[in-house]
């Protein structure tokens, strides 16, 4: 069995659409940061993403160690790093940072895409909107791909739980707004009991895509 890492955070759309969520933590701690204008501006490059998933995923590090995880020289991931910092994405970690190289660690452990970044006139803005949004789609797509490929590695019980199930539903914007937020609900209601102790406890990923398509009825 895989070595159990460290949860993943959540990231959520309008109507929720991801990247990345808290185990059982206090709900100051599990407090998503809604992203406005500026602060997406800030977080929307694929390398910046990269970086903070890292430190939600892995936990705090240095700019070198996210250089070598990521594949990248340590002079970007500092910069990037900065960058995430002076938007309140990530902060520096005193429990550790006490020898020559600044340590890191994500300062939030979810973020809240407003729908209202949608309607936002700026170029800029919904520049930052795409490659958000699509680095979020990436992401997921790399993760059941990687699930996919190492499936071998998980004992059978694990294989029949995990799912990968797609609906076709005829809704209106306030109906599937609803459903959304129900499901929202009822994963949190299985996150603020999950028991992190238990023997095949294993963090688990949960993506949820919900889209209008074009089609008959």
């Amino acid at each position: 069995m895989p070595e159990k890492p460290e949860p993943e955070p959540d990231t959520s759309a309008p109507t929720p659409a991801s990247a990345e969520a808290p185990a059982p933590a206090p709900t100051a701690e599990r407090a998503a940061k809604v992203l406005d204008p500026r602060s997406l501006r800030g977080l929307a490059h694929p390398l910046r993403i990269q970086l903070l998933r890292a430190l939600r995923h892995h936990g705090p590090a240095t700019a070198s160690q996210l250089a070598e995880r990521l594949g990248e020289s340590s002079g970007a991931t500092s910069y990037h790093l900065r960058q995430l910092a002076a938007h309140g994405f990530v902060e520096d970690d005193p429990e550790r940072g006490k020898g020559r190289e600044r340590w890191w660690k994500a300062a939030v452990q979810g973020t809240t895409f407003d729908e209202a970044l949608y309607e936002n006139t700026d170029p800029e803005v919904q520049g930052a909107v795409e490659i958000y949004l699509h680095e979020i789609a990436t992401i997921h797509t790399q993760e059941l791909s990687t699930y996919l490929g190492t499936r071998h590695e998980w004992a059978d019980v694990w294989l029949g739980a995990s799912d990968m199930s797609d609906f076709t539903l005829h809704l209106s914007p306030d109906r599937l707004r609803e459903l959304d937020g129900r499901l929202h609900a009822l994963i949190n209601e299985y996150r603020d009991t999950e028991d992190r102790e238990a023997p095949d406890s294993q963090r688990v990923r949960m993506h949820l895509h919900a889209f209008p398509q074009h089609g008959e009825n």
